[in-house]
Order: structure tokens, then C-alpha cells, then sequence
């Protein structure tokens, strides 16, 4: 199928943001949160923010929105950029598609807080959900690019401490390979718009700080994936990233974790931010949904 002719100003886009002389850390925070608050939601979605066990939350509800189901959404970010704020477009239109609540967190930022921060605040807003007495089957664990890889950490890190795993994870272009190994860094080098291996390189030392690359809850390639919840995963065909989901697909099926992958011909990293005006974010959004609602 060909793109639609929306993809090209999306495109442009992310051009002109990875074009941008951003020198400092709080420049790219600043930078992303300005670009991303230029994409609207619908009038009808509603948040609130919420403490999660500590850590910084927020609801976003449409009027489809069952009060039991969850997806606890994981914003990405290469662990160091990134919030509730830059992710609202994407999550609103989540919670109708998958007619959910979504808790979208805040979690710690490297380099103020690096590995296994996140992991951390992840573990403890999940516990935090079931504390309020939200059905783990009803729960479905979500993010994007560091936080896509950061669902599966987030979801071995649960097994290992005994709680009990939600209905099912979604990871969309995920990273979850800190070392970059995949053929795709160098394959789609030149139709990437955003991503390059150097970059991700340089995002992996400043979280790991110091820490082995290859630790299970860091790069979830290595991780022990035996009996984590059906997952689905979501990655465009020109991603750098690409290699990353297929790794982490040969690891779930290795491990007898029920899975389904979806590659998006010509679509770049996280097209699905742009779904105010990208149709193709739309229609990924709405089979999201689609395999939410199947399993919760």
C-alpha cells in the first residue's frame, strides 16, 4: 500500500527537529516537550494528575474509557528526554481506540537518575494499580521506543519480585538492545530521519552509567522471557531500530512467549505520535486497540 501524502509533512517534521542544535540535556527536554505540544487532542479527553507510589502520573480518559481497564504507558525518550506531556497525542488516541484508562508515568531520567531508575518507578506504579484494586488481567503494560523495551524490563522485573503479570504487553519500536547490534543501523542508515547508531550509542551510555550493557533489565534481549504475558509489537520499516524487534521477537518465541510483530512499510520511529494528523498512527493505534481489547 503507499503512503499516505501526510507522511511526507511528518517527515519533515522529525527532519527539522534532528536538524536542531540542542546542546544541552534540558535543550532536548525543552526542544521535544515544545515540538510535541504542537499536536492536539480531542476536547473530550480528560486528565488529571496522580501520585503512583511516588511516582509523578497521569490519567487520560475518553468518554469510551472503561473504569477497569489499564494500560500503564511508558513514554520514550532514549531514557533521557521525554514525559506525559511529549506523549498525549499518542496516549489519547490510545485510550479510545483500546477504550481504556491510560496511566501515563513520569519516571526518573538518566543522567539525574540512571539505570535501573525507570525500571523501578515502572515496578512500583503497576504495584500501585493492583493496590488500587485493578485486576492484573484488566492491565495491559505500553511505551514507545526506550519505553517499548522498557515494558519488557518492566515485565521480567515483575517475575522476578512474584507479581502477578498483567493481560498482555505493547511495544512499539522498541529499543531493547543497548549495545546496537542490529544489521538495520546500518541498513536504514540513510532513510532513517532521526535515528543513527551513534546516537543510540551515546543514549545507552549516558542511562547505563557505567552499568554492563547487556544487564537483562537494560537490554531485555538477554533477559529470561518464560512466561510474560502475550506481547505485541509495532515498528516502521525504515526504523534504525528495526533489528530490535526482530531480536526481541526470536527471544519471546525462543522463550514460548506468545507473540505478533507488525512492520510498517515506510514508516519512521514511533509514527504513532503523529496521529492527530498521520493516518497510518491512526490505523496502527486502532489495531493496538484492537489486540488490547482481545486479551484484557
Amino acid at each position: 500500500m503507499s503512503p499516505s501524502n501526510e507522511l511526507n509533512t511528518v517527515l519533515d517534521m522529525i527532519r527539522k527537529r534532528a536538524a536542531e542544535v540542542r546542546k544541552t540535556t534540558d535543550d532536548e527536554r525543552l526542544s521535544y516537550e515544545r515540538i510535541m505540544a504542537n499536536l492536539s487532542i480531542d476536547d473530550d479527553i480528560t486528565t488529571s494528575r496522580v501520585g503512583a507510589n511516588g511516582v509523578p502520573a497521569e490519567w487520560i480518559s475518553a468518554p469510551e474509557s472503561a473504569p477497569d481497564r489499564v494500560i500503564l504507558y511508558l513514554h520514550g525518550g532514549g531514557y533521557v528526554i521525554g514525559s506525559v506531556r511529549t506523549h498525549r497525542a499518542l496516549t489519547a488516541h490510545l485510550a479510545r481506540a483500546a477504550r481504556s484508562r491510560i496511566l501515563a508515568i513520569d519516571y526518573r531520567l538518566a543522567p539525574e537518575f540512571p539505570f535501573p531508575a525507570p525500571v523501578e518507578d515502572a515496578v512500583s506504579s503497576y504495584q500501585w494499580l493492583l493496590a488500587q484494586g485493578i485486576s492484573p488481567t484488566k492491565i495491559v503494560i505500553a511505551g514507545d521506543s526506550s519505553g517499548g523495551g522498557l515494558v519488557v524490563a518492566t515485565l521480567v522485573a515483575l517475575k522476578n519480585v512474584g507479581e502477578p503479570m498483567p493481560g498482555a504487553g505493547v511495544c512499539i519500536s522498541p529499543w531493547v538492545d543497548m549495545e546496537a547490534t542490529g544489521g538495520s543501523y546500518t541498513s536504514n542508515a540513510e532513510v532513517d530521519p532521526s535515528g543513527s547508531r551513534p546516537r543510540i550509542l551515546q543514549l545507552a551510555e549516558i542511562y547505563l552509567d557505567g552499568k554492563n550493557p547487556r544487564a537483562p533489565l537494560a537490554s531485555p534481549i538477554h533477559a529470561d522471557l518464560a512466561g510474560l504475558p502475550p506481547l505485541l509489537i509495532q515498528v516502521g520499516g525504515i526504523e534504525v531500530l528495526l533489528d530490535d524487534s526482530n531480536m526481541l521477537k526470536a527471544a519471546a518465541e525462543a522463550s514460548n512467549v506468545p507473540i505478533e510483530m507488525e512492520t510498517w512499510d515506510h514508516m519512521p520511529h514511533v509514527w504513532h505520535h503523529y496521529a492527530p494528523i498521520l493516518p497510518e498512527a491512526r490505523e496502527a493505534i486502532r489495531k493496538i486497540g484492537e489486540f488490547v481489547l482481545t486479551r484484557t
